[in-house]
């Protein structure tokens, strides 16, 4: 029995009859990768291979020559390297090849549809006042974080670190100090049934299967 696309225990399942209408698509493990691109209108299109692995992150290493350095970067920092400078339309300039359609916008396609950020998060000690960051990467630091901030009296003697940057980090954008873009409002990954705060009971109550 083939399972439909969407989020599954936090892990992202893709529609197999759907992803084979994608050229050049290969599934690994834990990652599906396609072939895709960005045409500069000076000089032409560069090409590289999307890898979108089971967490949901999203990387690109580009192969317009052999010498380019872009492994695994992000979909903006492609996007800055094949246009000579990025737009922030990376949804709409970077395309993958499908047997029916050539240079198909990746947010046209059920790729991008499935994509579910979790930018870092700050938390502030009640007895000291310090901050410290959450890395939001995979579900047990996201319930890390989750029941850090239900907890009204967390200390940094509860942070799960031992040492993280201390600036909020946007894998798309550096310079992104936060926007509604990318950023996750809810999911399975980041809701928990066992959790009794407001917002999990109401994504469990209602959120669409």
């Amino acid at each position: 029995m083939e399972e439909e696309s969407g989020l599954h225990d936090g892990k992202i399942l893709f529609d197999e009859e759907e992803l084979k209408m994608i050229l050049d698509f290969k599934r690994g493990e834990d990652y599906i990768e396609v072939l895709c691109g960005a045409t500069n209108k000076k000089y032409g299109d560069y090409v590289g291979r999307l890898k979108i692995n089971n967490e949901g992150q999203y990387f690109i290493t580009c192969e317009c020559c052999p010498e380019c350095p872009l492994v695994n970067v992000t979909l903006e920092a492609f996007e800055e390297h094949a246009l000579r400078g990025g737009s922030g339309r990376w949804k709409r300039n970077i395309w993958d090849h499908w047997e029916d359609e050539d240079r198909v916008p990746l947010w046209k396609t059920p790729l991008i549809k499935k994509q579910n950020f979790h930018r870092d998060e700050f938390l502030r000690c009640t007895r000291c006042g310090k901050e410290r960051r959450f890395h939001l990467k995979s579900r047990p630091d996201i319930k890390n974080y989750h029941d850090a901030l239900n907890n009204k009296c967390w200390t940094l003697s509860l942070w799960p670190y031992q040492n993280l940057k201390a600036s909020r980090g946007c894998s798309r954008s550096s310079t992104c100090q936060g926007c509604s873009t990318c950023y996750c409002e809810g999911c399975i990954k980041c809701r928990f049934e066992d959790c009794n705060c407001q917002e999990c009971r109401d994504f469990m109550l209602y959120a669409k299967p």
